[in-house]
């Protein structure tokens, strides 16, 4: 059985991901920066004998990083480059220095790392001009990351927006299905007429499992699907769903100044590289999250 280790397998995604990839017969490990259980260590990536300790006991074939600040409204600022940044470096130092041959790395980026572009569809052609500290942390792991290109077999991924069973209230998806569940009488949401990718987590890890069975290496590629959704479509699909109906407060302080009304990600590269993907309707997505 191959070994693949995942930095943070407790995390919304580590834990579809893990499920996935073990169901197709790999072996799997993790890290986690509080827990620890059989195949799980406990790691903090900005300690690197710790990231060291960890890869000595494994010995991993594949390689998923996705421990980091995923929160852009995280409140310690200091956290994103110490952990989103200067962490992986870390990572990529330790596999170099203990001389380990992976068949593959996959870094998780974001995004984010695009800032407001003025268009309504992104590609990897596009220059990054991230706008806060979440998406200049991942941008500046990019940018250190490719200069490992050449010594490791590193993917570096974009994911754009993604939800599903298990995610956080306090992201957008999660806050508005707990809403219906609790038969919530109003809700407080920013521009409701924006349409934007919300892909399922499913979605995402089969790209994953894609990129680290692929045969390229040294590029960086949108995780997305260039399927808008409008957020008021969640909003129906859910009243549909549950029957109830909630009347919708739009706080002023969730609205961005000059946002784009449609923004989606670029499949070429993505499908060129790993084929296309299927993933469950927007329906079916709300109806996991639902009832889960």
């Amino acid at each position: 059985m191959k070994k693949i280790l995942i930095t943070g397998i407790d995390s919304f995604t580590g834990k579809h991901l893990s499920q996935l990839l073990s169901s197709f017969n790999y072996e799997i490990f993790g890290t986690s920066l509080f827990k620890t259980r059989e195949n799980v260590f406990k790691c903090d990536i900005r300690k690197k004998d710790e990231i060291k300790n960890v890869l000595l006991s494994i010995k991993p074939d594949f390689f998923i990083h996705l421990a980091g600040i995923s929160f852009p409204a995280h409140g310690n600022n200091e956290d994103f480059y110490s952990i989103n940044t200067i962490g992986v470096i870390n990572i990529l130092d330790s596999f170099l220095e203990l001389g380990m041959n992976l068949e593959k790395i996959v870094l998780a980026s974001s995004a984010t790392v695009y800032g407001n572009q003025g268009l309504e569809l992104l590609d990897e052609s596009l220059i990054p001009a991230p706008s806060n500290h979440y998406g200049t942390s991942k941008f500046a792991m990019e940018c250190l990351a490719k200069n490992y290109f050449d010594k490791l077999p590193i993917i570096i991924a974009r994911p754009f927006n993604y939800t599903g069973v298990g995610q956080a209230k306090h992201f957008l998806v999660p806050k508005i299905v707990e809403h219906f569940k609790d038969k919530k009488e109003f809700i407080e949401l920013g521009n409701i007429d924006i349409i934007r990718e919300f892909n399922d987590v499913e979605y995402v890890c089969e790209i994953y499992k894609r990129f680290i069975e692929s045969d390229f290496d040294s590029q960086i590629l949108n995780v997305c699907s260039n399927r808008g959704i409008k957020l008021l479509d969640i909003l129906q699909e859910m009243e549909n769903l549950t029957g109830h109906k909630i009347e919708i407060k739009v706080d002023e302080k969730f609205i961005r100044k000059n946002e784009i009304k449609r923004l989606t990600g670029s499949i070429d590269k993505l499908y060129s590289f790993i084929g296309k993907i299927e993933q469950k309707t927007l329906k079916q997505t709300l109806e996991d999250m639902y009832n889960g």
